[in-house]
């Protein structure tokens, strides 16, 4: 009796489902939501006055357990400045056919450069544009940002990049991070 109980309830399933509207997306031109906390495609992030908040320190590459990630740092000049700090990194690179996606290069980043958007259209037909550079993972260009390299903002430290007291305009002092 049990059996006949769970093959009726197997076809109710299927008859419910018959006349029901069928559901179409048009996938590449209307791209369907996606999850809010979705973790695609990474992005190095800027300051608000565009210079880039990656100071080169490789922990990313570290703790990669994929080794998908190569970061090459190079040191800052008052002529040519990247980054607030002493360093920038110089060459950036992801190789997007070996990462997994873990998110671990996110947590290892102590200055919050690399996060990850909700890009997920990553597919290519060439496995040599898989590897994406520093030219596809900055984040692009605000109007009130400088295209780097320029000068930290007027009497500023790297510290008070650290402690988000830059915006576009300039050096703003918060009263809770002021000494």
């Amino acid at each position: 009796m049990s059996r006949i109980r769970d093959a009726l309830a197997g076809f109710g399933v299927t008859f419910k489902t018959m006349f029901k509207k069928p559901l179409t997306e048009q996938y590449p031109e209307e791209p369907g939501p996606v999850a809010a906390r979705y973790h695609g495609r990474h992005q190095l992030n800027r300051y608000a006055d565009g210079l880039e908040k990656c100071i080169g320190c490789e922990l990313c590459a570290w703790a990669c357990p994929a080794d998908a990630i190569y970061v090459e740092g190079a040191d800052n000049t008052e002529q040519q400045r990247f980054s607030p700090g002493e360093r920038y990194g110089q060459v950036y690179q992801i190789n997007y056919l070996r990462c997994i996606g873990c998110g671990l290069c996110i947590e290892a980043c102590p200055t919050r450069a690399l996060t990850m958007t909700n890009d997920y259209e990553m597919a290519d037909d060439n496995r040599s544009d898989l590897i994406y550079g520093k030219d596809k993972l900055l984040a692009p260009l605000t109007a009130e940002m400088t295209p780097p390299p320029h000068g930290m903002a007027a009497g500023s430290t790297d510290e008070d990049y650290y402690r988000g007291n830059i915006t576009a305009d300039g050096l703003t002092r918060h009263p809770e991070t002021t000494p």
